[in-house]
């Protein structure tokens, strides 16, 4: 465990990988109710109106956002144009952190560095063998 500090309240915390303490993931989890909700009820508003009209953050927004639980209405020159770019090639998109294409590069290359990585004689259909554990004989 290591401890960090809250991305979004900046106190230390103890970390198991994320970088927001458990209080403001907690707190998060409302808040992102309290959005969804909202915009169930105005579909068209934008991060700033919804930011006004329901206390919540534009940091948070922002974050449920790349955190992809929150979809921007259009990413290619509509109200969302601009707001979230990937971070790869800087294009306009929705949600999350990578464009479609980023992200399917992503993957190629980790797949063949995966492939790669496998000892000589390795098959596909091999299991994965972990240090110090043994393999179940058929």
């Amino acid at each position: 465990m290591n401890i960090l500090q809250c991305s979004i309240c900046k106190k230390p915390f103890q970390s198991l990988g994320g970088k927001i303490c458990n209080e403001c993931l907690s707190k998060m989890d409302e808040e992102f109710i309290i959005v969804r909700d909202y915009l169930y009820e105005n579909k068209h508003a934008d991060m700033d109106t919804v930011s006004e009209e329901t206390g919540i953050s534009k940091q948070v927004i922002m974050h449920l956002l790349k955190e992809g639980r929150l979809i921007l209405e259009d990413a290619q020159g509509g109200k969302g144009g601009g707001m979230l770019l990937c971070e790869v090639c800087k294009t306009p998109i929705n949600s999350g952190r990578m464009c479609k294409k980023c992200k399917d590069m992503v993957a190629s290359t980790m797949k063949k560095n995966i492939s790669t990585q496998r000892p000589p004689g390795a098959s596909n259909d091999d299991q994965a063998n972990f240090k110090g554990s043994a393999k179940l004989k058929r």
